[in-house]
Parts: structure tokens; C-alpha cells; sequence
């Protein structure tokens, strides 16, 4: 066997005999070899294999080769045999250790490994001892039948453990064959000792080698990498008894230079502490290059065994880890969403007063330039701050889903921050962005309304400016004093003429008065300058009224002095200033300007228009008699030679200007005419935006309230898996985003129909407001529908709900939700409750269980359950998760038992991240065992489940 395996060791060099040629062996090549044996076996060779190397000196310079004779070979092919076939002592005086460590619980023990276990019994013994296990009844006769007979009871129960014994036999133990003894031996303790060694899915000897890695990790001048020459210092056994048992060896007085100090320091204090026997010898080990690998190995799965209770604080530190991890998680989830509620709130915050600021602009244009910013805010702000609402929620109740399914409390965000808070700031967003809108449109109705009164008091306060230039400087004149009779008479006749005119220039003051009212009531921004020459012409009115009176009583004193007056002249000023008065406002109305909103109004004014029209013969007709006055009086003063001295006494008004001002109301009609026309063209124009508006929304707006039912629909019935339904309304929503261009196609007719300054629409009974709010609806529920079901898919994963608990659930939520609003009342979700066999007795103890239901599916205490808070609560009610207790119990693991744990104790046991966050919010414990630096890990655990404050 071992000359095999020297020949395997030896191929791979000539292709026909997969061996090396024997008359000729490089240097490197036997080198190799040596060096591969040496590791292998864990021990040199022979003295003589090399002493072959004395042949060096013919080392060839050029061909960096020497060549082997072939009797050398033959001494190395004989070396290398004789280390494989001889047992090694280490492995000899371990294997014997370990079985007596075993024989020792029975009684007995062996002190020749090749001839005690020859008859068998004593290893029909030990297989006893150490499978605890009743072996078939041994034979007692001394004869060599009754000795195989017993080892091969041994080696059939070692085969039934599922061992594969190859080329090892009954007769070779029965003759005392060392090398198969030995084989067995290691055989036993692989199966029995090292074999059930696993950490993390590895094989057994792997398993083993990781242990050692991990406890001697923290002992900067240990590193196990094998099973040999690691230990040969002694540190890493010292380590592996510090690690579990620090009180046993004092670690910082060993030094790595005194490995003999440090390997009997440990089999010591091993033997005589852990009950582990001295397997093996310092002096081998310090003195052999490269250790026994199954004597380290034997020796260090003792250690494992001893300490395999500290597997149990392993396994507590990794349930550990893992609450920890799911915590600092949803710690991450709650600071996330802290941060977006807040950033949310101070943006509706900052929002609200623009909003609600109404301070008006004194210009039309000021005001459309806020109407655009407006416009901008809606298109451009806002949207995104939609889908940041939306986002939230979503989070919020992805986070409530994961708390539920790690057994934490339901998460309560901070003061002002809950769900409720936002919608409700979101909500008054809304309002004041509604009422800004009705306000910035008000304001610009009010503006064009105010530039048109303006307008029209400059036109008429500078007609009547115009006419009152001079009065009262006439009014003034003493010429009745000096002037004759017929001259008095002239001057009496002038004045009631002029009488006669200021009374009908009162109207005119009257509506200039009016004006100025309107203009303060609707806080024209230049109202002062309307008001202060509004004030002077009604002070000048004023002063004109009493100056009138004052010659008018003048005058009547001296009209008895006064007899002769020309009628004719009294009759031409008399009619002629009424009708010069009738052309004024006649070219007044007609250049007036006018704001019409509909087509019915214009029709209104053209009618008027046409009216006017009507009138224009008759009033033709005064004007000729007026002129026919005017050549009566040249006719007589022609016919009687009469020598008038200036013009008409009693008007200043002559035909010339009376024609004048007739031709200018002749020009002033056509171009009222075109004027009329072209609004009326206008309000044509508006009437077709309208319509097509009109026919846009009455078509979208039915259509989002048809969505919005469907998805209710949808988010009730239970058709399919929840993946299908999922798929279903992902594509759902699709269709819906697809729809967009409406939407934006619609945004543009409305921004052209308040271009067009249009402000209402018979024809239909929605409004650009109507839909946008209805399509943000639309989106917000199905994105919040989507998020449901997918919260059910992650409750059905963790939990293990099948669909067809879960198509029970929905129906009998569905068969409570009367009104199909999504959720159940307190009394619907108590008798859903009771129809699932849940027992709530009608009595104060079934009323307490019922508050402490509705508190877990309902934290936020709104009076209504939601599907997903209902499928919570059932699959926390049929699976089970990690509890406070679990927790506790695992602390108390790692802190031995003890009401308190040390920082020392979590950096050992805990990765350095976790450790160091149980450290910064653990509380300092108080209880009467307390010693100093202890931490409170009870308090601790309880908290991370919500039973206290963190």
C-alpha cells in the first residue's frame, strides 16, 4: 500500500509509466518530493534520505540539474515507504490518551494500544462508552476465533454509524498490526469526535478549524490556519481556555518565544480544570517541524466538546444580531421618513401664505404676471410634491408592514408628522390654492373694471372741465350795470340759458361723482389724484351753482328796467343748447368702450346701438328747425336792416358748431358699427373655446370617476393570485398614465380660455380644477392600491399565508364591509371576527380582549380597519416571531447567567457595529449584584418591542 502510494506521489512525468525514470532524478524533482512527504507525513523522512543529498557538488552550473543514480533512488523510494507504514509517536501516545480519557468512565483503561484492543473487549468497551450504546454481547474464551469474533462486532457497529472501513480487518487488530490499530483509532475518533463538528455547513474538519478561528480572532498574536504548525507555540490552545475560561490562565504574562511554557501551561491547566487528558508532549511538538495533524486535531476536538455549551452564547449572539439588524433597519425607515414628512411640511409651510397672500397689484399686468406664476407653480412646483404625498404614505405603510412582521410596535412619527398631519396641511394647501385662484381672477376682473371707470371719469371730467372753463369768470361780470335795456333783457335771457345748461351739466357732475365713488369702493390704487379732482370739480360746482343764483337774483333785479329781448335769440339758445348737450353725450356714448362677457350682452348693446340709430332722423329734424331759428333771425335782421353788435346774446353755441358736432356724431356711427362688429366676432370666438372645452370634459371627467370606481372594484373582488392582481393593476395603471396627453391637451384649452379672459362655461359643469383633482385622486389611488397588494405579498412571503387563507380573509372582510369603503367599523371587524372563530365573549373580559385587538390593528386609534391592518393581525395570530422574552433569554446567555451584562462581554460575543449600539443604549444597571460598567440588557430587550422606552 505504501509502495502505491509512493508511486502515485512519484507520477507524472513519463506518459507511458506515469513514474520518473529511476536512473536519472533531478535534483529539484527529489527535492520536491522530500518536501511534499515531509508535509504530508508530518515528519522527516530518514536521517539517510538526507544524507543522499551529499552528491550537491555535482550540481551542473548550466544545466541547473544533477543527476540521481539509480541505487540512490531506490534509498529514497525505501525511505519514503518506511514513513508511511510506521506510526508516528505522537499519533500513538494521542490515540492512547483519548481512548483512556473514555476507558476512565468505565474503570479501566490500556496502556499498549497495538495489544490491548486484540481480543476486542476493551474496544467493544469503548465504543460503548463513547456512543453510549449497548454493543452485542462479547465473547469470553481466549481463543483467536473469540478475539475476531468480538473485533468484528466492533467494526460492524462502526460500519452500521455509516463509516466505510477500507483494507482494515478483524484478523490484522487480532495480530497486533500497529498501522491498522491506528487507522481504526482514527477511524473511531472521526466519526465519533470530529465528524459531528460542523459550523456554518462545513465539513467536519473544516468546521473545526473555523471554530478555532473565530474564539482565538480576538488574540492578535494567534493565527490558525492549520493543524499543525499554528499550535506549535502554544498560544492558540492558551487562547481557546482564555476565550471560555478566563479566570483559568493569566494571557498576558505568555510570551510567543517560551512555546514550552505556554503548551504545558495549557495541558495543564486542561487536565486538571477541563477534564481533558495530556494527549500529547510538549517536547514532540516544540521539537518536530511540522506536528502531528491527527494528534493536534484529536486534542482539539476535546477542547470543542468541553466548551460546546459556549455554542449556545454563539447561537444567542446571532439572534441577537439578527433583532439588532431589523431594528437599525426600521430606525433607518422612521429617520427617512421624518426627514420627507418634514421637508413636505415646511414646503406646504412656505406655500400656505403665498397663497394666502392677497395683497392686489395696482396694475393688469403686475396681476397676469402672479396669474403666470400661478400657472407655473401648478405645472411645475406641485406635481412633484404629489408624488412626494404619495411616496410618503407608501413608506409610511411599508414600514408599519415590516414592524408588524418583526413583532415591533406600529410606528408613531414624531408630533405633527403623522399621516393625518399631512393630509390635513395638504388639505388647507389646497384650499388656499383654491380660493388664490378665484381671488387672482376677481382681482383681474377688478382691474379691467377699474381701468374702464378710470377711463371714462377722465372723459368725463375733462368734457366737463372743458365747459366750465370760464364760467365763473362770466358769471362774475358786472356788464348788466352799464348795458342797455335790450342789453339787460339779452343778458337776462343769456342767463336762463345758461341755467338751463348747468342743469344739464348736473348729470353729468353727478356721474362724475359716481365714478369716483365706484373707484374708492373698489380700491383703485390711484384714487387719491380721482378723488382730488373730483373735489374741485364739485367745488367749482358748487361755486358755479352759487354764482348762478347770485346773478341770476342780480339780473331780476334789473329786469324791470328790462323790457325788449330777442326771442328768436332766446328760442335758438334755448333749443340749441339742449340738443348741442344731446350731441356731446351722443359722441360720448359713442366713443365710450365696453366689456362684454358673452354674446348676449353684445347683441344687447347693438340693439341699443340700433335704437340710437332710430333717433337720428328726428334729432335731424331739431337740427334743421334749430338752424331754420338761427336764418329766421338773419332774415329779419337782414329784412329790417337791424345793426346787431356781435354774435347770438343769449349762446354761445352758432350753426357753425352745431353742424360740426352733427357731422362728427355722423362719423362717430360707422365706426361704432365696426367696433360692435368685431366683439361680437369676438365673443363668437370665445363661445367656440368654450364648447371645446366643454366637449373635452364631459368626456374626461366621467371617465376618471369610471377609473375610480373600477379600482375600488378591483382592490375588493379576488380574482387570481395576488401577483395577478398585482400584474393586473401595474398595467392598470399603465392605461392610466397613458391617458396623460388628454389631461395636458385639456391644461391647453383652458390656458387659452383664460387667455381669452372667458370666466364661465354653461356648457358643462366641470372645471379645469374638477379634473386635476380627480386625475391626482386617480393616481394616488391606484399607486395606493398597487402598494396594498404588494404590502399582501410581502405579509403573505413572511408569514407563509397560502392563497387560500388569503382569499378567505378577503372574503369575509368583504362580506363585513357593507358600504365597500375598503375597511371595517369596530362592530363589522368584531363580527368578521367571530365568524373566523374568534371567541369575544358579550361581557367586560371579552370587551378588554376586543380593546386589545383593535390597539393592534388600529394604532393610530381612527375607528376603522384596513385590509392590510386585517391580514396583519391574522398571520401575527397563526405564525410565530421573535418575542422580548426570546431576547432576554438570548442576553442572559451571553452574559452567563448573570441579571447584568459588561461591554466586555457584548465585544466578545457581538460583531463590533452591533455591540457598540446595545452598548450606547443600554441603561446602567441598579440591581443589588450590579458591579461597575454593568448594563441593563432586560429594560434593553423589552424596548425594542415597544413594551418600553428605548
Amino acid at each position: 500500500m505504501a509502495g502505491s502510494r509512493c508511486q502515485l506521489l512519484l507520477g507524472g512525468r513519463d506518459p507511458a509509466s506515469r513514474c520518473f525514470p529511476l536512473a536519472c532524478l533531478h535534483a529539484r524533482e527529489s527535492k520536491g518530493l522530500l518536501h511534499l512527504l515531509y508535509t504530508v507525513h508530518n515528519a522527516p523522512v530518514c536521517c539517510r534520505l538526507q544524507a543522499g543529498w551529499h552528491h550537491r557538488e555535482r550540481f551542473s552550473q548550466s544545466g541547473g540539474s544533477v543527476c540521481i543514480n539509480q541505487q540512490e533512488t531506490l534509498d529514497i523510494i525505501s525511505a519514503v515507504t518506511d514513513a508511511f507504514c510506521s506510526p508516528s509517536p505522537p499519533s500513538l501516545q494521542t490515540f492512547t490518551a483519548w481512548c483512556n480519557s473514555h476507558l476512565r468512565k468505565a474503570g479501566t483503561q490500556i496502556e499498549n494500544i497495538e495489544e490491548d484492543f486484540r481480543d476486542g473487549l476493551k474496544l467493544m468497551l469503548l465504543l460503548e462508552v463513547i456512543s453510549g450504546e449497548r454493543l452485542a454481547k462479547p465473547e469470553r474464551g481466549k481463543m483467536r476465533v473469540h478475539k475476531i469474533s468480538n473485533v468484528n462486532k466492533a467494526l460492524d457497529f462502526i460500519a452500521g454509524k455509516g463509516v466505510k472501513l477500507v483494507s482494515i480487518g478483524a484478523e490484522e487488530i487480532v495480530d497486533g498490526n500497529a498501522k491498522m490499530t491506528l487507522g481504526m483509532i482514527w477511524t473511531i475518533i472521526l466519526r465519533f469526535a470530529i465528524q459531528d463538528i460542523s459550523v456554518e455547513e462545513t465539513s467536519a474538519k473544516e468546521g473545526l478549524l473555523l471554530w478555532c478561528q473565530r474564539k482565538t480572532a480576538p488574540y492578535k498574536n494567534v493565527n490558525i490556519q492549520n493543524f499543525h504548525i499554528s499550535w506549535k507555540d502554544g498560544l492558540g490552545f492558551c487562547a481557546l481556555i482564555h476565550r471560555h475560561r478566563p479566570e483559568l490562565i493569566d494571557y498576558g504574562k505568555l510570551r510567543k518565544d517560551d512555546p514550552m511554557t505556554n503548551l504545558n501551561t495549557a495541558f495543564d491547566v486542561a487536565e486538571k480544570y477541563l477534564d481533558i487528558p495530556k494527549m500529547l508532549d510538549a517536547e514532540d511538538i516544540v521539537g518536530t517541524a511540522r506536528p502531528d495533524e491527527k494528534a493536534i486535531m484529536t486534542y482539539v476536538s476535546s477542547f470543542y466538546h468541553a466548551f460546546s455549551g459556549a455554542q449556545k452564547a454563539e447561537t444567542a449572539a446571532n439572534r441577537i444580531c439578527k433583532v439588532l439588524a431589523v431594528n437599525q433597519e426600521n430606525e433607518q425607515l422612521m429617520e427617512d421618513y421624518e426627514k420627507l414628512a418634514s421637508d413636505l411640511l415646511e414646503w406646504i409651510r412656505r406655500t400656505i401664505p403665498w397663497l394666502e397672500n392677497r395683497m392686489p397689484e395696482n396694475t393688469m399686468q403686475a396681476m397676469q404676471q402672479k396669474l403666470e406664476d400661478f400657472r407655473d407653480y401648478r405645472r411645475l412646483h406641485k406635481p412633484p410634491k404629489v408624488q412626494e404625498k404619495c411616496q410618503l404614505e407608501i413608506n409610511f405603510n411599508t414600514l408599519q408592514t415590516k414592524l408588524r412582521l418583526s413583532n415591533r410596535p406600529a410606528f408613531m412619527p414624531s408630533e405633527g408628522k403623522m399621516v393625518s398631519d399631512i393630509n390635513n396641511g395638504w388639505g388647507n394647501l389646497e384650499g388656499a390654492e383654491k380660493g388664490y385662484e378665484e381671488w387672482l381672477l376677481n382681482e383681474i376682473r377688478r382691474l379691467e373694471r377699474l381701468d374702464h371707470l378710470a377711463e371714462k371719469f377722465r372723459q368725463k371730467a375733462a368734457i366737463h372741465e372743458a365747459w366750465t372753463e370760464g364760467k365763473e369768470k362770466m358769471l362774475q361780470k358786472h356788464d348788466f350795470e352799464t348795458a342797455s335795456l335790450s342789453e339787460i333783457k339779452a343778458l337776462l335771457k343769456k342767463h336762463e340759458a345758461f341755467e338751463s345748461d348747468l342743469a344739464a351739466h348736473q348729470d353729468r357732475v353727478e356721474q362724475i361723482a359716481a365714478i369716483a365713488q365706484e373707484l374708492n369702493e373698489l380700491d383703485y390704487y390711484d384714487s387719491p389724484s380721482v378723488n382730488a379732482r373730483c373735489q374741485r370739480i364739485c367745488d367749482q360746482w358748487d361755486a358755479l351753482g352759487a354764482l348762478t343764483q347770485k346773478r341770476s337774483e342780480a339780473l331780476q333785479r334789473t329786469e324791470k328796467l328790462l323790457e325788449t329781448i330777442d326771442q328768436l335769440y332766446l328760442e335758438f339758445a334755448k333749443r340749441a343748447a339742449p340738443f348741442n348737450n344731446w350731441m356731446e353725450g351722443a359722441m360720448e356714448d359713442l366713443q365710450d368702450t365696453f366689456i362684454v362677457h358673452t354674446i348676449e350682452e353684445i347683441q344687447g348693446l347693438s340693439t341699443a346701438h340700433e335704437q340710437f340709430k332710430a333717433t337720428l332722423p328726428d334729432a335731424d329734424k331739431e337740427r334743421q328747425a334749430i338752424l331754420g331759428i338761427h336764418n329766421e333771425i338773419a332774415k329779419i335782421v337782414q329784412t329790417y336792416h337791424v345793426n346787431m353788435a356781435g354774435t347770438n346774446p343769449y349762446t354761445t353755441i352758432n350753426p357753425q358748431e352745431v353742424n360740426a358736432k352733427w357731422d362728427k356724431v355722423r362719423q362717430l356711427v360707422p365706426q361704432r358699427d365696426q367696433a360692435l362688429i368685431e366683439e361680437h366676432a369676438r365673443q363668437q370666438n370665445n363661445e367656440r373655446l368654450r364648447r371645446q372645452f366643454a366637449n373635452q370634459a364631459n368626456v374626461i371627467g366621467p371617465w376618471i370617476q369610471t377609473k375610480m370606481e373600477e379600482i375600488g372594484r378591483i382592490s375588493m373582488e379576488m380574482h387570481g393570485t395576488l401577483e395577478d392582481q398585482l400584474t393586473h393593476l401595474r398595467q392598470y395603471e399603465k392605461s392610466i398614465v397613458n391617458y396623460k396627453p388628454k389631461i395636458d391637451q385639456l391644461e391647453g384649452d383652458h390656458q387659452l380660455i383664460q387667455e381669452a379672459l372667458i370666466f364661465d362655461n354653461k356648457h358643462t359643469n366641470y372645471t379645469m380644477e374638477h379634473i386635476r383633482v380627480g386625475w391626482e385622486q386617480l393616481l394616488t389611488t391606484i399607486a395606493r392600491t398597487i402598494n396594498e397588494i404588494e404590502n399582501q405579498v410581502l405579509t403573505r412571503d413572511a408569514k407563509g399565508i397560502t392563497q387560500e387563507q388569503l382569499n378567505e380573509y378577503r372574503a369575509s372582510f368583504n362580506h363585513f364591509d357593507r358600504d365597500h369603503s375598503g375597511t371595517l367599523g369596530a362592530e363589522e371587524f368584531k363580527a368578521c371576527l367571530i365568524s373566523l372563530g374568534f371567541d369575544i365573549a358579550n361581557d367586560a373580559q371579552g370587551e378588554n380582549e376586543f380593546s386589545r385587538i383593535m390597539s393592534i390593528v388600529d394604532p393610530n386609534r381612527m375607528g376603522i380597519v384596513t385590509f392590510q391592518g386585517f391580514i396583519d393581525f391574522m398571520s401575527r395570530e397563526t405564525t410565530d416571531t421573535d418575542t422580548a422574552d426570546q431576547v432576554t433569554a438570548s442576553f442572559k446567555v451571553l452574559a452567563g447567567d448573570k441579571n447584568y451584562i459588561l461591554a466586555d462581554e457584548l465585544l466578545r460575543e457581538l460583531p463590533p457595529d452591533q455591540a457598540e449600539y446595545c452598548m450606547a443604549r443600554m441603561a446602567p444597571y441598579t440591581g443589588p449584584d450590579a458591579v461597575p460598567g454593568a448594563l441593563d440588557y432586560m429594560s434593553f430587550s423589552t424596548a425594542l418591542y415597544g413594551e418600553s422606552d428605548l
